[in-house]
């Protein structure tokens, strides 16, 4: 137990944490300062952008081009640690930007936010009760939503839903935002604080009977109104990948989705997949990938039953391949206004509107998926992983410049394991 850490300033942060787990080993400590920036004001920003803050935490920042969206290519932004993500996602997007490239649609762009209430009573007292005082919760959050509206945006709508049925006594003021290029988690959580004072202050005044208790206000992360389409397709004799052949590979393709359709321990994997593609391209704009995380995958078991996020059929000697996704992201605002390297990707991918990153977001997780599954139904996905994995291999066995070019060359047609590696790099020491 240490009290006051917070209070401690960043090497007295370190110090402590090196006395009490790093077993005084300096090491240990100076890797933190290894990764310190050198550019003393921007050090300053990064470590006000969390609580606590001890070092930094560095991860790739790659690109993955010839993404061929709507008829304009664009180089995208990724930012992961896995082996063979980019390499794979770059394969797919070069695929089909020779089989017509990737068509995308934006459904609707709407965010939702709760405020849960309580109310023992009659239920018609609660709606009447609610149809009086709608027009006030539009008119006192109007000075919240001024700048929002005058961008096209606000507050959609405002509904009271009976939940009662599923927890007793519960009822919720069920409201929908637009909120342009901002993701708009702040503008939405502010308005309905403000909404929840007007109901409570309402509610003395004017609810003659029952018991009204107002149990929280929060943005919603489940996002099924902000929603992207994204498509590939081409004939089945255009399909051959792997020299497997087209009608074969494209058959087969259909049945691997259909297994995560119907298997949910497949269809977590199958989504992973997805995840590894838009998670990449979320952190490197400066978005919350656990919120969009969780709303896919939310999405994922919307019918009742956790499947695969993409189809793929055949029809008319056509394969088809689409994905449909909640995004809930954003251009402006945040991490983007602050992080260098945020500011640095959105000029990359020519500063889109948030409408722009929802499809390329899509685009990318559709051809992860489809890099995925493609390996799966040919060669197997561990040739290709571990060929990219071997660099790290050698790293974790610190294998010299000389030596990583000699074992990268003995393995160019034979399949990796840590153990061949291993081995191959002994002999090559002994000798």
């Amino acid at each position: 137990m240490i009290k006051g850490f917070s209070k401690l300033n960043k090497q007295e942060k370190r110090n402590w944490v090196y006395n009490k787990y790093l077993s005084n080993n300096l090491q240990e400590l100076e890797i933190f300062s290894k990764y310190d920036l050198s550019d003393e004001k921007l050090q300053l920003l990064h470590d006000d952008f969390i609580e606590n803050t001890i070092g930094n935490y560095l991860l790739p920042f790659a690109i993955a081009p010839n993404f061929s969206i709507d008829g304009h290519y664009y180089t995208v932004p990724m930012v992961l640690e896995e082996s063979s993500v980019v390499a794979a996602v770059s394969k797919a997007a070069k695929f089909w930007s020779e089989r017509g490239g990737f068509k995308c649609e934006v459904q609707s762009m709407e965010k939702v936010g709760h405020i849960h209430l309580f109310y023992e009573g009659d239920k018609q007292i609660l709606f009447n009760f609610f149809n009086q005082i709608e027009p006030i919760l539009y008119k006192e959050t109007e000075p919240l939503t001024e700048n929002m509206r005058k961008r096209g945006g606000g507050i959609s709508s405002i509904i009271l839903k009976d939940m009662t049925d599923n927890l007793e006594h519960h009822y919720q003021v069920f409201v929908t935002f637009l909120t342009g290029d901002a993701m708009g988690a702040n503008f939405i959580n502010s308005c309905l604080e403000q909404m929840t004072q007007i109901i409570e202050r309402e509610a003395l005044i004017h609810l003659s009977e029952g018991s009204l208790e107002v149990l929280m206000s929060i943005l919603s992360n489940y996002t099924p109104q902000c929603l992207v389409r994204a498509e590939v397709s081409a004939p089945l004799s255009e399909m051959t990948y792997n020299d497997i052949e087209g009608n074969i590979f494209a058959r087969d393709f259909v049945r691997a989705i259909a297994v995560a359709d119907a298997d949910v321990y497949r269809a977590v994997t199958h989504n992973k997949g997805v995840m590894n593609g838009v998670d990449a391209v979320v952190i490197a704009t400066g978005n919350d990938f656990r919120a969009v995380e969780a709303a896919c995958h939310a999405y994922a078991c919307r019918g009742g039953k956790y499947k695969s996020l993409t189809q793929a059929y055949i029809k008319e000697d056509r394969f088809h391949f689409k994905i449909e996704l909640p995004l809930a992201i954003g251009t402006v605002g945040g991490l983007t206004k602050l992080h260098p390297m945020v500011k640095i990707a959105l000029k990359i991918l020519e500063n889109p509107t948030a409408e722009i990153l929802m499809k390329i977001i899509a685009c990318v997780g559709l051809a992860q998926n489809f890099a995925a599954v493609s390996s799966l139904i040919t060669h197997g996905i561990q040739k290709g992983h571990m060929k990219m994995h071997l660099v790290n291999i050698l790293n974790q066995l610190g294998a010299t410049i000389q030596e990583k070019e000699q074992v990268i060359a003995h393995f160019i047609d034979k399949t990796v394991s840590h153990r061949e590696v291993v081995q191959f790099l002994n002999q090559l020491r002994s000798s």
